[in-house]
């Protein structure tokens, strides 16, 4: 799977992490630990933190005149990992056109640095066409999971879930009539469509709203470790959210968003009476620490910061107060890696188990050379994916709903990227 991943292009931080000849930051990503920089000119640079030299860490190399020099000796590396200066062999001596450190390719867009970590790195793949990442008013937010990369994706692809974790507490009577959630509300037990598609699989969940016509909450799991969910409405608000691995047991989650919902997405989501439904998340400081960036002040440590008072008088139906640690709640308690062996799944886990299976074939169909990683060499396909929750003609399937619902959203990215 690691090699699968690497055969795209991974977000690998923001880029206001990054500042010309400013601190270098320890990234770790599919395992390696690496350091990224910001150049003199503000080109970036992500390599292996080990000197080639002696392999001590560029982590504590000083970020000067256009390049990452090593404090040991003082060789001296540009963004591509060219070897530029050598200054303690004798000039006779010197061989730095020989010596390079293993840097990746990287790109920088409308916020994100992006890098690819693929074996031939003379010829990268073009860009993704991932819409809310391609919008230059995009938000972006982080936030680091203990937990495997996968086993935090599958909580975006379960919709039954949210009836319970996030609105177990609510009445229909709390939201506005046109609430996205409201529908979830009056009918915690949707039924499914799952179909494959060229980005990935595809899910729409859906259920009677009380007007006649019929609720969709559709979302997309997109390759290879991306997901757009459903929270937020369809037509006028674009999501993505990439689970990037760090290792086997931790992820980075970059939630990327653009548009408006009509001033109630999820995360801000208030009750009838403008009461928020939810708090906000708050961040510990950022540390140096290979596992040190964009980390909750809730956690295991804390139990998430759960309330049991708030729990039974039925302010929060977990107790816990913020909707993305309700969510971090139940994955982590699930272990770093979860026994899936352990599970009963049932027929509102479809989603899950086509995801699982389209993700490991895909992965074996690389592994064996008998298909490139899809959406790879033809990166418009991700463009097609839109997530969001609408209504419509009850008489009508997921898929005709859909291509209703896209043929009339508002659409982000291609009018910029055709101007550029």
């Amino acid at each position: 799977m690691g090699t699968f991943m690497r055969q795209y292009w991974i977000p690998a931080c923001l880029s206001s992490e990054l500042v010309a000849d400013g601190d270098p930051v320890r990234l770790m990503l599919l395992c390696e630990k690496l350091i990224a920089f910001r150049d003199s000119e503000g080109r970036v640079g992500i390599m292996d933190h080990r000197c080639p030299h002696r392999c001590a860490s560029l982590f504590i190399g000083r970020n000067e005149e256009s390049g990452i020099r090593c404090v040991y000796h003082g060789w001296k590396f540009d963004v591509n990992g060219k070897c530029v200066d050598m200054p303690s062999v004798p000039a006779r001596m010197d061989f730095k056109e020989r010596v390079h450190a293993k840097a990746y390719k990287t790109y920088e867009s409308n916020g994100l640095v992006w890098v690819y970590m693929g074996a031939d790195q003379d010829a990268p793949p073009p860009r993704p066409q991932i819409e809310a990442a391609m919008s230059p008013d995009a938000e972006i937010w982080c936030l680091q999971r203990d937990c495997n990369w996968l086993q935090a994706l599958e909580g975006d692809l379960d919709t039954s879930h949210v009836g319970f974790l996030h609105v177990g507490s609510l009445k229909a009577e709390d939201l506005d009539e046109d609430h996205p959630m409201r529908p979830t509300v009056l009918n915690r037990a949707p039924e499914y469509e799952v179909q494959q598609s060229d980005w990935g699989v595809m899910y729409g969940g859906y259920r009677p709203n009380d007007d006649g016509q019929m609720s969709w909450r559709v979302a997309h799991y997109m390759f290879p470790f991306w997901t757009q969910t459903p929270n937020n409405r369809f037509a006028t608000r674009a999501i993505a959210r990439a689970w990037v691995p760090i290792d086997d047991e931790h992820s980075m989650l970059f939630d990327i968003t653009c548009g408006t919902d009509a001033g109630n997405p999820a995360y801000t989501s208030t009750l009838k009476d403008g009461t928020p439904l939810f708090d906000k998340i708050e961040y510990q400081p950022n540390t140096t620490d290979w596992y040190g960036r964009w980390r909750s002040t809730d956690s295991q440590a804390n139990d998430w910061a759960i309330d049991r008072d708030s729990q039974r008088n039925g302010t929060q139906f977990t107790g816990i107060p913020n909707i993305t640690m309700q969510d971090q709640a139940v994955t982590e308690s699930m272990g770093p890696i979860t026994d899936h062996s352990f599970e009963n799944l049932a027929p509102t886990d479809q989603m899950i188990a086509r995801v699982r299976r389209r993700a490991l074939l895909a992965a074996r169909s690389v592994a064996e050379g008998k298909a490139p990683a899809p959406g790879v060499k033809e990166p418009e396909v991700f463009y097609a994916a839109r997530a969001g929750s609408f209504l419509h003609d009850p008489k009508d399937s997921l898929d005709r709903a859909y291509k209703t619902a896209l043929s009339k959203a508002t659409r982000w990215g291609k009018e910029v990227e055709a101007a550029e």
